[in-house]
């Protein structure tokens, strides 16, 4: 599983001046936690982050923290302590790579080849994040249909049309991806179906990637990568969205995921819901 977290965050600034994105929470973990339990959860157990001088917090949180842990216990906070634990004791294999130069999001892919060698993989996008309660999640899904077909898979969700202009947006031929247009205008777009930020591809992608053409600002494009694999007659097939999906990459929707979370949490969210009730009600 590659999750690229290089990115400066300027969305979200000036809350990411020094504090990663990844690192910014929801309730009372960080997003990149939630994004590492889903991938756990559909059994992937090898996490390569696609990192930046910047993010050391990111890869820190998945560590122990021996004076941390040591203070809960004196102070008889079992209840943390067992949290704080878990978090270092996640049956997942984390590894890091450093991308150099800011070249885009399938620079950041290709910079994993190293480690990933000949086989498929996967790729989860850190600025969303899924709030799915079903068991069967999204990417376990995926997962179980590329074992099946052996074809690549893209996540689609369903968003309102007037919307369409802020995603990527799929066009569906014969139950198949045809194409993946760039935040085009609701009067141009194929459908009302967006990239959610999950992905599953066969080995091969990696020459296409590689084989993009820079863009103007200088990138490698993602798009572009799976454009020209799809071009070429390779077949890229599709998991719709279950459950809901909060682009935590902008304001907006980091705020909406922070409010659901928050109602649905065991500890503070009928507190939450009444307070929100009372607002309402104003």
């Amino acid at each position: 599983m590659v999750i690229p977290i290089a990115g400066l965050g300027t969305r979200l600034l000036p809350a990411t001046k020094a504090i990663p994105k990844e690192m910014m929470p929801i309730v009372s973990k960080p997003i990149i936690q939630y994004v590492v339990e889903e991938a756990l959860k559909a059994g992937f157990k090898e996490i390569i982050l696609i990192t930046h001088s910047s993010k050391s917090s990111v890869e820190n949180h998945f560590d122990e923290s021996f004076e941390l842990e040591a203070t809960l216990e004196k102070r008889v906070k079992r209840t943390l302590l067992k949290e704080i634990k878990s978090i270092s004791n996640l049956k997942v294999n984390i590894q890091s790579i450093r991308q150099g130069h800011a070249k885009g999001l399938g620079h950041a892919i290709l910079c994993a080849k190293s480690i990933i060698q000949d086989e498929p993989f996967a790729v989860m996008l850190p600025d969303m994040v899924i709030k799915d309660s079903s068991s069967n999640t999204n990417l376990l899904k995926m997962k179980e249909d590329f074992e099946n077909s052996g074809f690549s898979q893209i996540l689609l969700g369903k968003v309102d049309k007037k919307k369409v202009s802020q995603y990527g947006i799929a066009k569906i031929s014969d139950n198949k991806i045809s194409q993946i247009i760039e935040k085009p205008s609701p009067k141009k777009a194929p459908s009302n179906l967006y990239v959610v930020g999950r992905y599953i591809f066969e080995n091969s992608f990696f020459n296409y990637l590689s084989k993009s053409k820079i863009s103007k600002s200088g990138e490698i494009e993602l798009t572009e990568g799976i454009q020209k694999f799809i071009n070429d007659g390779n077949e890229m097939h599709f998991t719709h969205l279950s459950g809901k999906a909060f682009d935590c990459g902008n304001k907006l929707g980091y705020l909406k995921a922070v409010v659901e979370f928050a109602l649905d949490d065991k500890i503070i969210g009928r507190n939450f819901k009444s307070y929100i009730a009372k607002l309402h009600a104003k």
